[in-house]
């Protein structure tokens, strides 16, 4: 196979739900000759968008790449013994912490086989789509040249993987660290201070996205909204980092009706029961893992999409991008001074203080009488998301001003 090839691998590809599947298939399908590597397999929706794109998926091949897969299958199973063995009981930190670092070794093995089999292509660039937070020197010097995206950080080095780290230390010469804001960045570089790091959005927009109106108006037949009554939607699982509580105290305060629509896993179906028992609520659920036709209908349907957070979160929202794409307005929280400041201004968006349930509540409220516009197609582009082929081309270029 000739040089030109572009390898993308998403380690994540084998569960369902979440914005990784769009972005993998947006970006294969963006470039001439794309090769997608996947550890562990992949959800039959995005294989068969894929294959429909005549894009190629393929697993790690080779005898070490097939001995790093193999090894990682090994030491995920080792996590979740571990994770079961130490749930409900009162161990120490550093103990409860022990299944999150084994975990981050086999994500590092995973991405290194993927990435050592990308050589056997003789690849233009390969890119981890969703890598590790850690172990990047590992990772680089088992697979071998490659950029990453690490979306946030979560779970740092304990001390035995830092000694890992310390002697695979030449390795993260090899890789380049690419994060969505300057948030994450500085997380990265506080950790990893030798590394090569870049902002960069991992989020794609193609302005073909947007929502047509005879969708908006098949969602909401599906849904059974009535024709002027507000709607809103929440996409997404209840992470921790979500704010649900301040979207159940602005719920309390209406007396509505609004349509509350909800998809994603996992979510909290006690709160729900709550929520559906509100006078004023109209709740509409959808169990996730929801399919991408799915989720696209959930956006359809709706006349703006809430996105709450709590202070001090600063990972990308994909949230917010794909509501910008396909043409919702927004109710969006200000947990991100960055973010604000972004969206402050822009006609089709609202933003409340993070935890004012009193202020959401006023918005919502107003969606009944003064619905607001929806994003043009270059929003997306005005907040500085790039559209599959601007991404691909800086992935492209990269790897070539860097190759040796």
């Amino acid at each position: 196979m000739s040089s030109d090839v572009l390898v993308l691998v998403e380690p994540g590809a084998h569960r369902a739900g979440g914005h990784h599947h769009g972005a993998l298939t947006a970006l294969a399908k963006a470039y001439h000759r794309s090769l997608v590597l996947v550890p562990f397999g992949i959800v039959p929706e995005t294989r068969q968008a894929l294959r429909a794109a005549g894009v190629r998926v393929a697993g790690p091949t080779g005898v070490v790449p097939g001995a790093l897969v193999l090894a990682a299958g090994f030491v995920a199973s080792v996590a979740e013994v571990s994770r079961r063995l130490l749930r409900g009981r009162r161990w120490p930190t550093a103990v409860r912490r022990v299944p999150h670092q084994v975990t981050l070794l086999s994500r590092c093995l995973a991405e290194a086989a993927c990435v050592r089999t990308a050589r056997r292509f003789g690849a233009a660039a390969v890119v981890v789509l969703s890598a590790s937070e850690a172990l990047h020197g590992l990772a680089g010097l088992l697979g071998g040249p490659h950029s990453r995206f690490v979306h946030e950080v979560v779970t740092t080095e304990d001390w035995p993987l830092r000694l890992l780290g310390r002697v695979a230390r030449p390795g993260e010469q090899r890789v380049r660290v690419l994060v969505p804001t300057e948030a994450v960045r500085a997380d990265v570089a506080a950790g990893f201070p030798r590394l090569r790091v870049t902002v960069r959005p991992y989020a794609v927009a193609d302005p073909g996205d947007r929502l047509t109106a005879e969708e908006r108006h098949r969602a909401r037949e599906t849904f059974g909204i009535p024709e002027g009554e507000p709607a809103v939607c929440l996409v997404g699982g209840w992470w921790p980092y979500k704010d649900t509580d301040v979207v159940g105290a602005a719920l309390t305060r209406l007396d509505g009706p609004l349509h509350v629509l909800v998809t994603g896993a996992p979510l909290d179906h006690e709160v729900l029961d709550r929520w559906s028992a509100l006078p004023g609520v109209r709740l509409h659920m959808v169990p996730g893992p929801a399919s991408e036709a799915q989720v696209r209908s959930v956006y359809a349907a709706a006349d703006a999409a809430v996105v709450a957070r709590r202070p001090g979160v600063a990972k990308e929202s994909g949230l917010v991008v794909d509501a910008v794409r396909l043409g919702v307005p927004l109710l969006v929280s200000g947990h991100d001074p960055a973010l604000a400041g972004r969206l402050s201004g822009l006609p089709w968006v609202r933003i409340f203080p993070a935890g004012d349930g009193q202020a959401l509540a006023v918005m919502l409220r107003d969606l009944a009488w003064g619905p607001l516009p929806r994003p043009d197609a270059c929003a997306a582009g005005a907040l500085g998301v790039p559209t599959p082929d601007e991404q691909v081309a800086f992935l492209t270029d990269t790897a070539t001003k860097e190759s040796p």
